[in-house]
């Protein structure tokens, strides 16, 4: 097995060849945030597959390219895509892209995915701004030998998403007027949806949405001295009561009608940070 360390400079080196970019910000370019890559200026994309030890997606809806350049004027790295626990991918896959942002400069992590609500209040469609979150994957992509060059082996998690952006982001929106929820996301392993009964149990352990992702990306870029902002998009109400079967084309057609808003609020707030 090759070390971590090595993994990422070789990584890093590959990218660089390609593009010269220090990136100040890392964006995960899930649900919401897609289209937010048309607007990086100067942009050079590099396919996951040109990237050594780089996990690539399987999910049809997820794009695969690394993308350097800048945006509303900051330099930054872009993942359109990410790869999920699901697909059968370690903790450790999952999270290397995050590290490679790190190793490449940035210090804040943005990211956005796809959520199902289950706040009675929120809506098909709101973005939420995730305060907190709650960790129901049953697995942690810390566990193993830990390298200190990249992170302490017990890190604080007091604030895993950061107080400052969050207070930047809901001034934004305000003045943007857009409609900015606030909630805590359960990350679940997937890929089936949730029964009754568990949307039930994870309501009454404090989560506001429900998603397969961001949990463990959150707990590397904080692991590596990251800050993060987290945005997730509801496409669907998880009302145990009221619960419908899954349509799929409507849940991309509501991420589709919430995107171009997502992307609107996260220049603004890169304008600023």
């Amino acid at each position: 097995m090759i070390p971590l360390r090595q993994q990422l400079d070789e990584a890093v080196s590959a990218i660089r060849k390609k593009a010269g970019l220090s990136p100040r910000l890392g964006l995960i370019l899930g649900t919401g945030l897609g289209d937010a890559s048309d607007a990086i200026e100067d942009a050079v994309a590099i396919p996951y597959h040109e990237i050594p030890h780089f996990p690539t997606s399987t999910v049809v809806s997820h794009s695969g390219q690394l993308i350097l350049g800048h945006l509303s004027g900051q330099p930054v790295v872009a993942m359109k895509g990410r790869v999920h626990f699901y697909e059968g991918y370690t903790m450790q896959q999952v999270t290397f892209p995050i590290r490679v942002m790190r190793a490449l400069g940035a210090e804040i992590l943005v990211a956005s995915n796809a959520v199902g609500g289950m706040n009675p209040l929120f809506d098909a469609g709101d973005i939420v701004c995730i305060t907190d979150h709650i960790n129901l994957m049953g697995d942690n992509p810390l566990i193993g030998a830990n390298d200190d060059t990249l992170g302490p082996r017990f890190p604080d998690m007091s604030e895993p998403y950061d107080k400052g952006l969050m207070r930047l982001a809901e001034r934004v929106a305000l003045d943007e007027k857009i409609k900015l929820q606030k909630g805590v996301f359960v990350a679940v392993a997937g890929p089936n949806l949730e029964t009754r009964a568990e949307y039930r149990f994870l309501r009454a352990l404090g989560a506001d949405v429900v998603g397969m992702s961001l949990v463990p990306e959150t707990i590397v870029a904080v692991h590596g001295g990251m800050r993060v902002l987290a945005f997730s998009v509801v496409t669907d109400a998880c009302l145990p009561d009221a619960l419908e079967a899954v349509d799929i084309e409507r849940i991309l057609a509501t991420a589709a009608r919430a995107e171009p808003v997502l992307s609107r609020l996260v220049s603004a707030v890169l304008k600023q940070i």
